[in-house]
């Protein structure tokens, strides 16, 4: 199959396989191309650099999204992944360069997708975001082509036309379950819970299409939303999507049954190309020194939370006392955020530089001690600094 691509998609609303839902004319364009799309030569790959900011302080002072990578996120069943995903997609940025927005819904409710078009209509109206949208009662055919005409009219986007392109797709797991009702369809031997024994490389045919290309301008950065049945992390779509990308954000239950948005736990989230995409020259000189020492003082919180369940809070010293209230912090100050809350980045390094302050300065042991004079927040663990 072949479609037209340009950026005549942008600004447009259209069903998984393409057809216009917002009352405009099909999409027509000189160029047409494969949705299977072509292999990128390994040779040709240029390493990703750079970040996307997505306005979410979890993501871009802990866990930065790098031009070209492709960072899933993992959910369960009944968590705001897809109004997070949504969110993402209206908020997301990479600074004054050209960028563009490919959002593909798949296997969605008509009330989900109404949520997701509304939640975009500005930014789609701006003129720099296509949303594909395929519903549950839609072609379980056009759910296993909504990705690849996704990324096809990204990849024009980003190679030809010189844009850095976000890819969002949510969710994976109805497209993985549209590849398992088409294998058994065409009775295919089953492999692991019914899925066909070449899912891996089927799923590895889509993420493997973010990257850089030596030479060509703009990137395709990919963020599939999938959730985990009965919350297994070893279900094989989390588990052969961990294997092919870069790092995984992790939605739980727990944190989301304390009214915390967006319900991330820090301690099983990271970008594995972070490095690549924040510190000096990229975003700001302390950024991955703070986020080492948020990640070492979520550990310890943690660590003195399980050691309170066990003796009781009362018996902790004064630094695992410390330590409990970073832990309330993170939560409260940088991970706790508006569903349609913008912070730019200096806001979220400001802000784990108060959660770090929640400690003595003696227990920031993952900074130079310049940045620790220069950031230091004094008062902020005795109750005289705002948490809000």
């Amino acid at each position: 199959m072949q479609i037209a691509v340009g950026p005549q998609w942008l600004g447009r609303v259209c069903s998984g396989s393409g057809e216009p839902l917002d009352a405009g004319p099909p999409v027509f364009t000189p160029q047409r191309s494969p949705v299977a799309g072509y292999p990128i030569n390994p040779a040709a790959r240029a390493t990703p650099r750079d970040p996307i900011t997505t306005g979410l302080s979890i993501i871009d002072g802990l866990a930065t999204l790098v031009r070209g990578q492709k960072l899933p996120i993992f959910s369960v069943g009944g968590l705001p992944h897809l109004e997070l995903a949504t969110q993402i997609a209206a908020q997301a940025s990479a600074g004054d360069e050209p960028f563009a927005v490919i959002f593909a819904a798949m296997g969605i409710t008509h009330t989900d997708a109404t949520m997701v078009r509304e939640g975009l209509e500005e930014r789609a109206s701006s003129g720099d975001l296509a949303l594909f949208l395929n519903t549950a009662d839609d072609p379980i055919v056009e759910r296993v082509l909504t990705p690849r005409i996704a990324l096809t009219i990204a990849e024009h986007l980003a190679f030809v036309e010189g844009r850095h392109v976000l890819v969002v797709m949510a969710d994976m797991t109805s497209y993985c379950e549209a590849v398992r009702e088409v294998s058994a369809a065409r009775g295919e031997t089953p492999s692991r819970r019914g899925y066909p024994g070449y899912l891996y490389s089927d799923l590895a045919s889509i993420y493997e299409r973010a990257g850089r290309i030596n030479g060509r301008p703009g990137s395709i950065t990919q963020i599939p939303v999938l959730t985990m049945p009965a919350g297994d992390i070893t279900h094989p779509v989390p588990d052969l999507t961990g294997y092919i990308t870069e790092g995984q954000l992790v939605l739980t239950q727990e944190r989301h049954v304390r009214g915390l948005y967006p319900p991330f736990e820090p301690l099983q989230s990271l970008s594995r190309l972070m490095r690549l995409g924040a510190g000096p020259g990229r975003t700001r000189d302390d950024h991955l020194d703070i986020a080492g020492q948020i990640y070492a003082l979520a550990s310890e919180a943690r660590r003195a939370a399980d050691l309170a369940d066990l003796v009781g809070e009362d018996a902790l010293g004064e630094d695992d006392h410390g330590f409990l209230e970073a832990g309330a912090a993170l939560d409260d100050i940088l991970i706790a955020q508006g569903r349609w809350e913008t912070r730019s980045l200096d806001q979220t390094l400001d802000r784990a530089w108060r959660v770090a302050s929640a400690v003595p300065r003696r227990q920031l042991s993952m900074h130079p001690g310049r940045l620790v004079d220069a950031h230091y927040v004094e008062g902020a663990g005795d109750g005289s600094s705002p948490t809000g």
